[in-house]
């Protein structure tokens, strides 16, 4: 990882549909010279995978909340059990399994209030094994997921 793998993954951040030929200009080198970099950083595992970001409001979904939720165990059987549960359902975004007063912090994206009273009761409230759950209405989104801050100086890696 150098300084220009660095602005690569900056760059594609930004933007994921730039073009290898505007990544390849953008660093001063060959485009088939920034294909090869691009292809080792995706086989490193520095870049999982290329997504569009859509508009929720856009297509309907109107509610966002948080879910707090806390097991009522705390062994390998019924966490593997309630995260495969959790993985299963559409309008959750996103799952945190978290430190503190809950054991997970739950991320939904729902139609209504109604829709989100329907995964709350039906989806959640039907995975066994949850003791207490808190949901939480987002009023607004103050900062939007804009990906990582990558190091100015890159950190030498195993590899070199």
């Amino acid at each position: 990882m150098d300084a220009i793998d660095l602005k690569i993954l900056q760059m594609l951040q930004e933007n994921a549909r730039i073009t290898n030929v505007e990544l390849a200009k953008a660093n001063q080198m060959a485009a088939s010279t920034m294909l090869e970099r691009v292809r080792r950083l995706e086989e490193k595992g520095y870049i999982r995978a290329y997504r569009a970001v859509l508009d929720r409001r856009q297509l309907g979904l109107l509610v966002e909340a948080i879910v707090m939720i806390s097991l009522d165990r705390h062994e390998a059987g019924s966490i593997d059990s309630f995260e495969n549960r959790i993985r299963s359902i559409p309008e959750v975004t996103a799952c945190w399994h978290v430190t503190g007063r809950y054991d997970y912090a739950v991320h939904v994206a729902v139609r209504n209030n109604e829709h989100l009273g329907e995964v709350v009761k039906h989806d959640l409230g039907a995975i066994p094994g949850i003791e207490k759950q808190e949901t939480f209405l987002t009023l607004s989104q103050v900062k939007e997921d804009r990906g990582f801050v990558l190091p100015i100086d890159p950190q030498p890696t195993e590899e070199g």
